[in-house]
């Protein structure tokens, strides 16, 4: 059913047909196909799907379409078993609703401050995802209400009853309107979670999807564990430190394919990008000239790739990890063809660690943890390519002219062979340096967060709900206020709360698109119309008139030197964010957020990385 229908031919309203169509979606997943049009007519829904297959966006489609803007009451509740999915589904609705006026999603979830939480539902939100025991605690508390609830969503079902959580489940559905629709999804239908849809749902749809994900032979499987802002270096390191014939990069925007393109340009690769907004003729040229080897990189979404059969592509790199596994598997499809061995690597940070260990269980093998490759490694293959190319010139072509021109040299330059051999060497590297002593640092894994535990039928919900059960795990101290060395300057920026800005927004748009490291980032203050960050008081001219024009949250940042005033004059209290070498706020992994533009500016200071960590969100 699926293979016939398309986004534009299911009813969905502009706004959300625009953000699918550029996150590069066209064809919807059976699941998405045969639910859309059920939540859309507002009936409640029974689906049976293994995870990704795409039952985030099945859901949360129609569900906004059905949304009020008007409305700044919780509309949606989405009810998850973890806290890692309920950020992932509340950045999916986030992507997905980047073209709705003044939309509001907000993650409630165990081990988060309470303080924030309280703060974010006081400023409405549409829609609310969250755990069972954070959703329950807010119910007691007074502070969630769902009077005003349309539509609740169960998201793995089976998950929340191994876990212990369906009684939580079964008082938050006791407490929600009458007339709500429902929709549950469970990889499983054991009798308790149908005992639910039976007591819960009216007149359901009942939707059964068999998973048609298959282990894909002869491709050596590989995963990194990565930031955000460390991708584009690490994909460099990759395409040299890897042995291929040509190579395919998946992204999930079209707007990435062309950034990440003329990146690699820029470092020479001979590259090319594939995306929707391609006629089919410049698709076909593109394709022509990537078997012809005149290209030896290109930079894809899904949508572009599909059908796309080149037996030269002996490595996938997924730079943007797929959403679900069957996007995976089509993904690395692209190579291992005509009876050759393929290779594909994994970009995964470090709270995309579920949809790792999802693509292992669909594709029944696990994927490898592989190292980077180093400085060391890169030189050599460097100096072998160098050597290879040099060997072929020798053998291939008639080198007398410039024979004649080296005797003639040696004698006016009253040098040796081997100096003159060196210095045009050295002259020939061009932006590939033979000698690459000091080029590529150490690239450190990011600290890991905290897991959730393994945990029995009926667990202590110690990481949940803290406050209920009396046993709250103890907190190391806070941080210190972390005081910065060297001359450091205040500025102003024009995006505050009131847009939704978060301090990490504005640690990850200044050192992506600055190229500023982060431990070079002061503390933050957040205002409700305008905030302030501590910059190196050195920073170049040509830095500070690029952030000018960057955006966040869709708004520019216009950055000035703070001359103090101006938010104490209106009464506005900040907030405050202050940074230490434990905190690392979230980044460009984002999933509405656009590939990060490295590269743009000099780093203030010569000092050492230092490594990342992230505290629990």
């Amino acid at each position: 059913m699926s293979e016939s229908l398309t986004f534009s031919q299911l009813d969905l309203p502009e706004p959300l047909l625009r953000a699918v169509t550029e996150l590069g979606y066209e064809t919807p997943s059976p699941i998405q196909a045969a639910a859309i049009p059920k939540l859309l007519a507002g009936e409640d829904l029974l689906g049976q799907a293994q995870t990704g297959t795409g039952k985030t966006a099945a859901f949360a489609l129609p569900l906004l379409a059905r949304l009020d803007p008007a409305q700044n009451e919780p509309q949606i509740l989405v009810l998850a078993p973890t806290r890692e999915l309920a950020i992932q589904v509340a950045e999916a609705f986030q992507a997905y609703a980047r073209f709705m006026p003044a939309f509001h999603v907000l993650p409630l979830y165990g081990g988060q401050s309470y303080t924030n939480q309280l703060k974010s539902l006081k400023r409405g939100s549409q829609v609310i995802v969250g755990t069972p025991g954070r959703i329950l605690d807010h119910l007691d508390r007074g502070t969630l209400k769902l009077d005003k609830l349309r539509a609740i969503v169960l998201d793995e079902a089976d998950e929340m009853l191994r876990m212990g959580f369906i009684d939580d489940v079964q008082t938050i559905m006791d407490a929600t309107p009458a007339g709500r629709q429902v929709a549950m999804f469970s990889a499983t239908m054991p009798s308790q979670i149908r005992a639910i849809a039976q007591k819960h749902l009216k007149n359901a749809h009942e939707i059964k999807i068999e998973s048609k994900t298959s282990t894909v032979e002869r491709i050596t499987q590989r995963y990194v564990m990565l930031d955000g802002n460390q991708k584009l270096d690490a994909l460099t390191r990759v395409l040299e430190g890897e042995e291929y014939d040509a190579s395919i990069i998946f992204v999930r925007t079209k707007s990435a394919t062309e950034e990440i393109a003329e990146k690699l340009g820029a470092r020479g690769y001979a590259v090319a990008c594939l995306n929707g907004d391609m006629n089919q003729a410049n698709r076909e040229q593109t394709i022509r000239r990537l078997k012809a080897s005149q290209i030896d990189v290109i930079v894809a979404t899904d949508v572009a790739a599909r059908g796309l059969d080149v037996e030269r592509i002996s490595l996938v790199i997924n730079y943007d990890i797929p959403y679900d596994s069957e996007a995976y598997v089509h993904r690395i499809g692209r190579t291992g063809r005509a009876g050759r061995e393929g290779k594909a690597i994994l970009f995964v940070s470090p709270r995309e660690r579920r949809l790792l260990r999802t693509i292992e269980l669909a594709t029944r093998q696990p994927i490898e943890k592989m190292s980077l490759p180093t400085g060391q490694v890169i030189e050599q293959r460097r100096i072998e390519s160098f050597r290879e190319l040099l060997a072929n010139t020798i053998e291939a072509k008639n080198l007398s002219f410039f024979q004649d021109l080296i005797n003639d040299w040696r004698e006016k330059l009253e040098t040796t062979d081997a100096d003159l051999a060196a210095a045009l060497l050295f002259m020939a590297q061009k932006g590939q340096p033979l000698n690459v002593a000091g080029q590529f640092p150490e690239i450190r894994e990011p600290h890991a967060r905290g897991e959730r535990p393994e945990r029995g039928d009926r667990p202590a919900r110690t990481g949940d709900r803290p406050e209920r059960s009396g046993d709250r795990p103890e907190r190391g101290p806070r941080p210190p206020r972390r005081e910065l060395q060297g001359n450091y300057i205040n500025y102003r920026i024009e995006v505050g709360k009131e847009h939704g800005v978060r301090a990490g927004d504005i640690v990850g748009a200044i050192a992506n698109e600055a190229n500023i490291d982060s431990q070079f980032i002061g503390n933050i203050k957040l205002f409700d119309h305008f905030s302030t960050v501590e910059l190196p008081g050195d920073m170049p001219t040509e830095v500070f008139q690029h952030l000018k024009k960057v955006y966040v949250r869709k708004q520019k940042l216009n950055i000035s030197v703070d001359s103090g005033g101006p938010g104490s004059e209106r009464g506005e209290r900040p907030e405050r964010y202050q940074r230490s070498g434990a905190d690392r706020a979230e980044r460009s992994d984002r999933p509405d957020r656009g590939a990060p533009a490295a590269g743009t500016g000099p780093r203030p200071g010569a000092a050492p990385k230092k490594p990342r960590t992230r505290e629990g969100s």
